[in-house]
């Protein structure tokens, strides 16, 4: 089982991107993206500590935590620390849970089709923003 924090805003995938150069189509991953899929693979490099990636089976546990909105009032940043307030806006906790298991690619486990189980996913608000992931054998 590995277990890690990333810190700052959570960041969904973002769909790639297409282009025609000299009459051939191109695609390319968001910058964006990108760079949280890198910040992904180095924190999960650092909890690995030098194993190497998972064969078989893998249970995965993403927790979202997005920042509350200074212009909240002070009774609705409380419901939204509580969890009665629910992050129902963009982006889709799918999406976020895709760039996780990207970024996780060849080092928590060799491909993400490994991921069989997604436990406890959620996303909601907490003070500082990041995202808590648990990855365990099944």
């Amino acid at each position: 089982m590995i277990q890690f924090t990333i810190p700052g805003e959570p960041v969904a995938k973002g769909r790639a991107r297409s282009f025609v150069r000299g009459g051939h189509v191109a695609h390319y991953t968001p910058e964006k993206t990108a760079r949280y899929e890198n910040l992904v693979k180095l924190a999960a490099q650092q909890a690995m500590d030098g194993l190497p990636p998972a064969d078989g089976a893998i249970a995965l546990t993403v927790r979202a935590y997005f920042g509350i909105p200074a212009s909240w009032s002070k009774k609705r940043q409380a419901a939204a620390l509580a969890g009665v307030e629910h992050h129902t806006k963009r982006p889709d906790l799918d999406n976020v849970v895709k760039a996780i298991k990207d970024g996780m690619n060849g080092v928590a486990w060799r491909d993400d089709c490994q991921v069989v189980q997604l436990k406890d996913c959620r996303k909601t608000y907490g003070e500082t923003p990041r995202v808590e992931v648990i990855a365990s054998r099944v």
